[in-house]
């Protein structure tokens, strides 16, 4: 047996550098699967990122998708790339073997959840209200910090970084917090602000962006009633499903969500390259 990859497309380079390819997964010279790759500036410079793999279902359980990553891993050592990432399906237990085996950690994961369209209320004495314009521009320079911090930590430039979030903050929020679709409010608590929630549209479903409950008021329930929250905004929106992402090693987080009924659609896993 040998499985090799056939690029089906020239190589595409972007002005920012990002890279993208997609191979044909071959036996033999015989095509039997399909795997792209690609880099992503907000992955940083050095990291790439398997966006499907894909081997037929006669093929499988053959060894086949191991070669295959294993192949992706040195045509990204040859783009330079210094770590590799991953989006394996939640119900892929096997996929996720698969990672695991060869060396792939978790980074995050997406969770969703239905909706039954009732709004949940808040508990006595909480609130969830819009965030005023000095709020906002508070929020937002934190939000633009956080985002260089994880840049940093992912090995892209601060000056990269906050090139991205002041651009994306700039489309995202045309008009601060009464940017139409988009939620961005405080959570107060007898009359104290104690965290805030950013709630807006992804793929046709509500999207959790940020959530957040100030150091000073953390281990009280703020967190769930944040979420609470942002289960009313999605079910006014009329939307079905909720979803967010959270990061690996968040325990409190990963506990809370799980509490409230949400469910893994996607892992984001990593290797290093070095």
């Amino acid at each position: 047996m040998t499985t090799t990859l056939r690029p089906t497309e020239p190589l595409h380079r972007s002005p920012d550098g990002t890279r993208r390819r997609h191979y044909q997964v071959c036996d033999n010279s015989r095509p039997i699967g399909e795997i792209t790759l690609s880099t992503d500036p907000r992955h940083g410079p050095a990291a790439a990122l398997v966006d499907e793999l894909r081997i037929e279902e006669p093929d499988r359980r053959r060894g086949r998708a191991t070669v295959a990553v294993l192949a992706a891993e040195e045509v990204a050592r040859g783009w330079g790339c210094e770590r590799i990432e991953a989006d394996v399906p939640g119900d892929a237990e096997a996929a996720l073997r698969l990672a695991t085996a060869l060396g792939y950690e978790p980074r995050s994961r997406i969770m969703s959840k239905r909706l039954d369209g009732t709004p949940p209320p808040l508990p006595a004495g909480s609130r969830a209200r819009t965030m005023t314009t000095p709020e906002f521009e508070v929020w937002r320079g934190q939000a633009v910090q956080r985002y260089v911090e994880a840049g940093a930590a992912r090995g892209l430039p601060a000056t990269r970084s906050r090139e991205l979030a002041e651009r994306d903050q700039a489309q995202m929020f045309p008009q601060g917090p009464a940017t139409p679709g988009v939620r961005l409010s405080v959570l107060e608590h007898e009359g104290t602000v104690v965290g805030h929630l950013w709630l807006s549209p992804r793929d046709g479903t509500a999207y959790v962006w940020d959530v957040g409950v100030d150091a000073a008021h953390r281990g009280r329930g703020h967190g769930r009633s944040l979420m609470l929250a942002a289960e009313a905004y999605a079910v006014d929106s009329g939307s079905p499903e909720i979803g967010l992402n959270v990061f690996a090693g968040n325990t409190p987080a990963e506990r809370l969500y799980e509490s409230l009924g949400y469910r893994t659609v996607t892992y984001r896993v990593r290797k290093s390259l070095k």
